[in-house]
């Protein structure tokens, strides 16, 4: 976290990168006046989200003032951003997965997951908890995931002296809940992001089912490809007591037999042949539309406790800021559109048409996940997801070729503690170094975002 002082600073250079960006493109690049101005509010807006000079979802707000300011984009138009399907589609997943939380059904999925691989031994222990972890993840935050698993594991290991198993579980459950994010679209910011402006660019909504014909098998490769890394030094059998929850509550059962119904529903919504809303005739509902249903159903279903499976207190504890982070993501997208900045950029990037595509896509993956490690990877994904679209149309194929591994390699960053708020979670427990973050996150940065690369290769060209 930056103090106050860089801070001040910061605030001070957003502004002259955008007065010299301004005056570059408008008298050195001969743009337009207005692709100039969208350039300029660009700079301004990205260089506060990766210095936090203000509070990111503050910042985001930019977009919405100064677009219309400028005469860039009319408010109308631009506070459209906000009554995009992505961002109630993200409310109703942030507000599920609170429910989730609130019956504690997570937490024994948990366990139960644990206990089916098997804990006697070192291997299987860390490869049982991260595997946990990645499915957890897949439908609740990131953060909220580790928060669950690490004091489980830190219970398990209280008995333990062995300091490598330790790094090996703590990174382990640290690195698997950024990868299990990868496994759908609603697991992790960066693929929200991605989804917005792929449909704002291209007029065609991108399906959750579409999303996890690339998402689950790179999380199927990768947990046990890292899993078999962090342990490579740990051997012999273990016997550990992992905690006993009794039996099944009624409200455990009831968000779960609700929450379970959603998946269901957004697996089924298109396929096969043409899914429920084809058959129901209902072809306007969403995945939003699911996401919301199933929040009301949440708020009307009791708990069997005198009250229900989600109130208000807990659904707005939900995080709105991020909210604000995909709009002003998406207005931006519409400044690049409406002041032609779009197509200066496309054309500027054709020389990546050069190389193959396989290159391309490796060189993409690696770039953004060390790029990651330094700054957000929801603002990274919000500045690159355009600019991609645009790679993409050059290229000559589907933009989400070059989006969807983008968007996958931000949430694959393991090196640093500020890299993710998994890593900062794990290094917080105190029970690791800097060092080991480092010496481990180095390989699996690399190897991850490599097998990102080949998989998007491989299965994008199936899956669009």
């Amino acid at each position: 976290m930056i103090t106050r002082p860089q801070a001040s600073v910061y605030l001070i250079l957003g502004p002259a990168l955008a007065i010299a960006t301004y005056y570059l493109c408008y008298l050195s690049f001969g743009f337009e006046s207005v692709a100039a101005i969208t350039a300029a509010i660009t700079v301004l807006t990205v260089t506060w989200w990766v210095t936090e000079a203000l509070p990111i979802p503050i910042t985001s707000l930019l977009p919405f003032a100064l677009l219309p300011l400028f005469n860039v984009v009319g408010h109308r138009e631009v506070s459209a951003a906000f009554g995009s399907h992505v961002i109630l589609l993200l409310m109703g997943a942030f507000m599920l997965s609170k429910s989730l939380e609130k019956a504690g059904v997570h937490k024994r999925l948990a366990i139960i997951m644990i206990n089916a691989i098997g804990s006697n031994s070192k291997k299987r222990l860390v490869l049982g908890f991260m595997i946990a972890t990645a499915v957890l993840s897949m439908w609740i935050s990131n953060t909220a995931t580790v928060l669950i698993m690490l004091p489980i594991a830190l219970a398990v290991l209280a008995s333990v002296e062995e300091r490598p198993l330790k790094v090996a579980l703590i990174l382990g459950i640290a690195y698997a809940a950024s990868v299990g994010g990868v496994g759908t679209l609603i697991g992790t910011p960066p693929n929200v992001i991605f989804a917005g402006l792929y449909e704002q660019q291209s007029g065609q909504e991108f399906g959750f089912v579409t999303w996890m014909m690339v998402g689950i098998p790179c999380v199927i490769i990768a947990i046990p490809m890292m899993a078999i890394w962090l342990t490579r030094h740990l051997s012999g059998p273990l016997q550990v007591n992992l905690p006993t929850l009794g039996p099944w509550q009624s409200e455990e059962i009831r968000t779960l037999s609700v929450f379970g119904l959603a998946v269901l529903a957004w697996i089924t919504r298109n396929a096969p042949f043409g899914g429920w809303s084809e058959l129901f005739g209902v072809n306007g509902a969403g995945d939003s539309t699911v996401a919301l249903a199933a929040v009301i159903v949440m708020f009307i279903v009791p708990n069997g406790k005198g009250s229900r499976l989600l109130d208000w207190e807990t659904a707005v504890a939900i995080p709105w800021g991020m909210l604000l982070l995909f709009a002003g993501g998406i207005a931006l997208a519409t400044g690049f559109t409406a002041s032609g900045l779009s197509t200066l950029i496309g054309d500027g990037l054709s020389r990546f048409t050069e190389f193959p595509l396989l290159i391309t896509l490796l060189l993409l993956c690696l770039s953004v996940t060390y790029l990651t490690e330094i700054t957000s990877n929801t603002a990274t994904a919000t500045l690159l997801m355009p600019i991609l679209y645009l790679v993409g149309i050059n290229y000559g194929v589907d933009p989400a070729i070059f989006m969807i591994p983008a968007a996958m390699a931000a949430s694959c960053a393991f090196m640093l503690p500020v890299a993710t708020a998994p890593n900062a979670i794990a290094y917080g427990t105190g029970e690791i170094d800097i060092k080991d973050m480092v010496k481990e996150g180095a390989v699996l940065s690399f190897g991850v975002s490599s097998m990102l690369a080949l998989v998007c290769y491989v299965v994008l060209d199936i899956a669009l």
